[in-house]
């Protein structure tokens, strides 16, 4: 079974060394620093800058791409699933989430957008992935508009403090 693990900024070390993960995905502030994990190679660290907003950047802030939905998307296809896969934002609810289900249907187009979903509540009540982010990525793996309905029908998550990693699986017959 394929897994991602999605964390908070905080605990990217612990849940690095925890789940033997070799590659990453950050979802970050450009100005916000950070330490890479030393289990995690430069050479398989995705760093994406952006701010966690729903809507066109304004002020400085810089609003999700569609280059970055398709820096997931092309780094999920090449990740070798051997070991989980690591994406974290700031407090790992929002854009994290979203990446994570990006990728997941990047390597598993199979998987039915209800079913991951519902994987992903089950998995953090506290999740509410980006919209912006979820909205593109629907697009760009030609979902139809079925991840967006799915994450409609979820609704926000449970208030968070930021702390609360969690894995999501999915293919290989998850369930």
């Amino acid at each position: 079974m394929t897994a991602i693990i999605v964390s908070p900024l905080a605990r990217i070390a612990e849940m690095a060394v925890r789940h033997r993960s070799r590659e990453m995905i950050s979802l970050i502030a450009k100005e916000q620093a950070f330490h890479r994990p030393a289990v995690i190679s430069a050479e398989r660290h995705l760093l994406l800058g952006m701010n966690d907003i729903s809507f066109a950047s304004t002020g400085g802030l810089v609003a999700p791409q569609e280059a970055h939905v398709q820096a997931i998307i092309d780094f999920a296809k090449d990740w070798d699933r051997s070991a989980p896969l690591l994406i974290h934002c700031w407090m790992g609810v929002s854009r994290s989430p979203a990446a994570a289900l990006i990728a997941a249907l990047a390597v598993h187009p199979e998987e039915d957008d209800m079913t991951l979903v519902r994987r992903l509540r089950s998995a953090s009540p506290y999740a509410t992935p980006n919209a912006r982010l979820i909205q593109i990525g629907d697009e760009m793996l030609q979902r139809r508009g079925r991840l967006v309905d799915a994450i409609r029908s979820i609704g926000r998550g449970a208030d968070a403090d930021g702390n609360m990693p969690f894995v999501l699986t999915f293919g290989d017959g998850a369930s």
